[in-house]
């Protein structure tokens, strides 16, 4: 009997296993990804650095930095300039095509800001929140807070080529942990989630009951399980190909680990690592930005945009 049996025999609670939304959702995408990404060291290499990463990072960036200007300097324009200060070009074809699409960004966080009211402040802005629950110990980084009556509003943007649907706000996890996060941390209520898109000025929302979060934490916790499990069969001296196999996709085309994975480099060609910023057409000209008005702090009316496929992150 090993000692960690003995230990749980003797009635001492298990140890949590500590955990991000995005350290499950590696898992539930490929345990192999998991393994390079969690387990193995030294790490493996990863690919190119990628211009959607560069690009969403620039726009969290922009917004963060904008609600920590002073009231006054608080402006559509103090956005975009911001934008313009945190621009990255890693990941970008070249110097031209960089310059087109910061000047995209610039028009969303512009847009975007112009919906706002500077003086509702948020609760938390890039606020670093945690929970636990009877087998996990769930933390996470929220793009902002609102405070929206007596309750708490999670507010997560994004910037990538499809706006989200509504029901991809109730089944994000991140979301829901971030919603459970919140509340532990700030001792408030929350249950409300919205996903803001900066390329279209939509917003889509979704209201959590106890049930439905309780529901996200039990699928949580079985896929830690499951990683518990792996892990400690890989740690009994298993094949490491085998505990952690590859779930070939889509995906495999812009996996950072794609060199060191036979199967995912035969299942997809690999993308270029500014494909993902939107079809090779689109830039011959500019992008609509959101109509001004349209995303605001405490949005009266969400709207939810159909269904538009499946891509790529970003």
């Amino acid at each position: 009997m090993s000692p960690a049996e003995q230990l749980r025999l003797d009635g001492m609670p298990a140890r949590l296993f500590a955990c991000t939304p995005s350290r499950l959702a590696t898992f539930g995408d490929c345990p192999r990804r998991y393994r390079l990404t969690y387990l193995d060291r030294p790490s493996p290499a990863k690919g190119p650095p990628w211009a959607h990463n560069s690009l969403g990072a620039a726009v969290h960036t922009a917004l963060k930095r904008w609600w920590e200007l002073p009231r006054a300097r608080r402006s559509p324009a103090a956005a975009g300039s911001l934008l313009d200060a945190c621009w990255l070009d890693d990941g970008f074809r070249d110097a031209e095509q960089s310059a087109l699409w910061r000047a995209r960004a610039r028009d969303w966080v512009a847009g975007y800001a112009q919906g706002l009211d500077p003086d509702d402040e948020p609760v938390g802005i890039e606020r670093h929140v945690a929970t636990r629950t009877n087998r996990l110990a769930l933390s996470g980084r929220v793009d902002r807070i609102d405070a929206r009556g007596d309750e708490l509003v999670i507010v997560d943007y994004k910037a990538g080529r499809r706006a989200p649907t509504r029901d991809e706000a109730r089944s994000s996890f991140a979301l829901a942990c971030y919603a459970l996060g919140a509340a532990r941390t700030l001792r408030r209520a929350c249950h409300r989630v919205e996903l803001h898109h900066l390329r279209t000025g939509s917003v889509v929302d979704w209201t959590h009951t106890d049930e439905s979060l309780a529901r996200h934490v039990a699928r949580a916790e079985h896929t830690a399980d499951d990683i518990v499990a792996a892990t400690d069969t890989l740690s009994a001296g298993a094949a490491a190909d085998e505990v952690f196999p590859a779930q070939v996709g889509r995906h495999c085309g812009w996996c950072d680990y794609r060199r060191h994975c036979p199967e995912g480099q035969a299942a997809e060609p690999e993308l270029e690592p500014w494909s993902m910023l939107g079809p090779t057409g689109s830039e011959s000209g500019s992008e609509p930005g959101p109509t001004p008005g349209t995303v605001p702090g405490g949005t009266p009316g969400a709207r939810e945009v159909a269904p538009a496929g499946t891509d790529p992150p970003g």
